[in-house]
């Protein structure tokens, strides 16, 4: 394991938490190993409390006490971040950014001096320890540095590596992608309303089956379409629906869905 050493925190909202939660509760780091910092003083209060870590409002001097510096604001906030973090962060530190469309170069680039940074883009299935992130590492950053990382996001689910060429597709899919799920999940229910059941039995009935649906994929190894044949057995149920769904363009929606927030994430990138 690549230890993180001290590790602030720059930013306090729930991709925050969320990993914080799953790096204690794998035993990562230690509470007193961690600082966040927010605007918000009842966030702050909250994350102390709850975790027992450091908090503070001043972003620099919580960085100047780590090795290991995550930026956890938002996309539209991170030209004030780095403002602030521009005197404070050296050659010595690493940082690790989940900030959507903000490139490790651009990250870089207000420092004077050749700044390590790891690119990550989380989910929010992290929220549950369920996530996935993809990890990419800008010009200075090392393998040992890349390990840090994942060692790190691990602690909420499984870590990929990818070219930076690829963040902004890899935002588009399963960064935007829970929400698609979530839009697929509650139609299931309100169908499930319609043809008469009661809402909480549709709505568990539609969740649990898309969670299992998506552990047969990954635990079998099979592709969906395989998957998909099995369930549609000839002239019946099955099959039916799934020519609903075509006449629906059901999958050319969701690959425009893909493709519209992938724009949206180079739109955001640019500086």
């Amino acid at each position: 394991m690549t230890p993180a050493k001290r590790l602030a925190f720059i930013g306090g909202g729930n991709m925050a938490e969320a990993l914080l939660r799953g790096i204690l509760a794998a035993n990562r780091m230690r509470p007193e190993e961690i600082v966040a910092t927010d605007v918000r003083d009842e966030r702050l209060a909250h994350l102390e409390t709850t975790y027992r870590i450091a908090v503070s409002s001043d972003n620099a001097a919580a960085a100047r006490q780590t090795e290991t510096i995550l930026l956890a604001v938002k996309p539209q906030h991170m030209d004030g971040a780095l403002a602030e973090l521009k005197g404070a962060v050296g050659e010595a530190q690493l940082l690790i950014s989940i900030a959507a469309g903000i490139s490790t170069t651009t990250i870089a680039a207000p420092f004077p001096c050749p700044v390590r940074v790891i690119r990550v883009m989380p989910n929010t299935p992290a929220l549950v320890l369920e996530g996935v992130s993809a990890l990419t590492r800008g010009r200075h950053a090392t393998a040992r540095d890349l390990e840090t990382a994942r060692q790190l996001f691990e602690a909420v689910g499984k870590v990929v590596d990818v070219d930076e060429s690829l963040m902004d597709a890899v935002t588009g899919l399963s960064g935007s992608g829970p929400a698609y799920v979530f839009l697929v999940i509650e139609a299931l229910a309100d169908a499930g309303v319609k043809v008469g059941l009661p809402r909480d039995v549709a709505l568990a009935l539609a969740a649990q089956t898309v969670r299992g649906s998506a552990r047969l994929v990954l635990e079998t190894g099979k592709h969906p379409a395989a998957l998909k044949d099995m369930v549609a057995s000839p002239g019946g149920t099955t099959i039916a629906g799934l020519h609903a769904l075509e006449q629906g363009a059901v999958r050319a929606a969701l690959i425009n869905a893909v493709e519209a927030a992938v724009r949206r994430s180079q739109e955001l990138g640019k500086r």
